[in-house]
């Protein structure tokens, strides 16, 4: 099994010899490697058994970084980076030569993101190049929040968990587009669409499913809690499955008709920073509890609401089941 520390020169020394680090992150912990080192690269798809034409987010250490892996960065990103970075965002910038094809599965652009954690801060400065790292999961499965996760999941194929706590944000990072005339959000996550809009001054158009993706959690099938996931009315869901042994993912309350041990709340107090961040934890409990199938219910669909109800509406298509009803509809 993974070794399990805080020695951050123990970190980058395995990531100077090519190895795969896991990292923490303010959002989920990352599978850390090398960005320029190809072969290091190619662990990080093997270890995770994710296809090569998902590509990956590179992280460093401060803005001015930007300029080294990309380019031009436009004024409107620079200005964004300056009030939110470091935090839960990732920028789209057209490619330098520098990243491999690999990083950003053939296409032209790369995902730039500076972390809010100073556990991986610390190890971005210490470091001679930026880091590749997606989630620290088998592809398509729900996103670690904790170094216990991550060693449930992929302990026996990495040498090294840097532990830095739970993670404070828990939904990965919003993906915001800025290689084309105008931004666009190609993920929704921890920084809500509201508040970009708001420090961009202007509405931002979202497009975040594609076969073909140019940025990561954009598949329309992801985040699998390894249990059939239906998502809409729980009442009804409870009164129309009343041979199975159900779980419930709910938003504020327990309710009756299904056994309390197999319920998860996200936020009793209704908060959706509380909820983002328990979100991942919650789903993932389902895999240890004696359930056929987990009923969850949509979330007002706005600020990290309408993110959380992406990630159900992809786990939900992820176990190869229709979703049952929709969010409510908003003006984007």
């Amino acid at each position: 099994m993974a070794e399990l520390g805080n020695d951050i020169d123990r970190a980058a020394g395995l990531l100077r010899s090519g190895e795969l680090v896991a990292i923490p992150t303010e959002t989920v912990y990352g599978l850390a490697a090398d960005a320029i080192d190809p072969g290091a690269v190619v662990r990080i798809f093997e270890v995770k058994n994710r296809p090569a034409f998902d590509p990956l987010i590179v992280h460093v250490a401060d803005i001015d970084e930007f300029s080294h892996y990309a380019g031009p960065i436009p004024p409107a990103a620079v200005k964004l980076a300056e009030q939110v970075c470091p935090g839960p965002v990732t920028f789209i910038f057209r490619k330098s030569r520098v990243i491999p094809d690999l990083v950003t599965s053939g296409h032209a652009t790369v995902g730039l993101r500076i972390p809010d954690h100073p556990v991986t801060l610390q190890l971005l400065k210490s470091l001679e190049f930026p880091l590749a790292a997606p989630s620290a999961n088998p592809f398509g499965f729900v996103s670690p929040t904790s170094a216990m996760d991550v060693q449930d999941q992929l302990g026996d194929r990495i040498p090294y968990i840097l532990d830095g706590g739970d993670c404070q944000v828990g939904l990965e990072s919003t993906i915001i587009d800025f290689s084309g005339h105008e931004p666009r959000i190609l993920r929704l996550g921890g920084l809500s669409l509201e508040y970009l809009e708001t420090l961009l001054q202007q509405r931002v158009a979202i497009q975040t499913s594609s076969s073909n993706p140019r940025a990561p959690g954009m598949l329309t099938s992801h985040y699998s809690p390894g249990r059939r996931l239906l998502v809409g009315d729980i009442p009804a869901l409870i009164d129309s499955h009343p041979d199975l042994e159900l779980g419930v993912l709910a938003f504020r309350h327990f309710y009756p008709g299904v056994v309390k041990q197999h319920q998860r709340i996200l936020s009793p107090a209704g908060d959706p920073q509380e909820a983002a961040r328990n979100f991942f934890r919650r789903l993932r409990a389902f895999n240890r509890l004696p359930v056929d199938l987990v009923i969850a219910e949509w979330l007002p669909d706005e600020g990290l609401g309408r993110a959380i109800n992406d990630r159900l509406r992809r786990a939900a298509a992820s176990a190869d089941m229709p979703d049952r009803g929709a969010p409510p509809a908003t003006n984007q």
